[in-house]
């Protein structure tokens, strides 16, 4: 079944579809769901938290277990049993000197070097999807929309867009966080 779904996302991208539908609502629901429960891990240890989003041996959707990094990067295993979609991790707790409101360009290289999408929640509460097929990330809801660091503060100096392309994403980077 999820193949059908993949064929007609691929469809609808190629007539020039909102982004939005490059994940599927069962998709959506899933990653608010285990970003919900990583959340407040992520903040309490000021770690990432990460893992895989996939269709396990019944052709059901599911999250991987959780591996959890460090305040800077995670790795987790691939699980031998899960034909693998996207990944997904956490960006830790809020620390105003850290850039964790958006995904960085590592965060999308990573994802294309796998072959496979992301999601990322932020301290804020943001919920991003990386698309690696469109070299684009997007938020799929902003700030509050997921749990939120009691100490995170939304005072930014750069205006974060609802989307990027992968090269407005490095030049944004290299721009005001190098």
């Amino acid at each position: 079944m999820h193949q059908a779904i993949a064929a007609f996302v691929g469809m609808a991208l190629c007539v020039g579809a909102s982004p939005a539908v490059a994940q599927t609502s069962e998709e959506v629901e899933l990653a608010k769901s285990v970003f919900n429960r990583l959340q407040p891990l992520s903040f309490a240890n000021n770690s990432e938290y990460c893992g895989y989003f996939g269709y396990d041996s019944r052709d059901t959707l599911v999250a991987s277990s959780f591996t959890r990094g460090d305040a800077d990067g995670c790795a987790p295993d691939v699980p031998p049993d899960l034909e693998v979609v996207a990944s997904f991790h956490t960006h830790g707790a809020y620390a105003d000197d850290a850039v964790a409101e958006l995904p960085s360009p590592e965060d999308l290289e990573a994802d294309l070097d796998e072959g496979v999408d992301g999601w990322v929640a932020t301290p804020g509460g943001r919920l991003w999807f990386i698309d690696t097929e469109r070299l684009e990330v997007w938020q799929v809801c902003g700030v509050g929309c997921l749990q939120q660091d009691a100490n995170f503060q939304p005072e930014w100096e750069v205006r974060i867009a609802e989307q990027y392309s992968f090269d407005a994403l490095v030049e944004l980077w290299e721009e005001n966080f190098q």
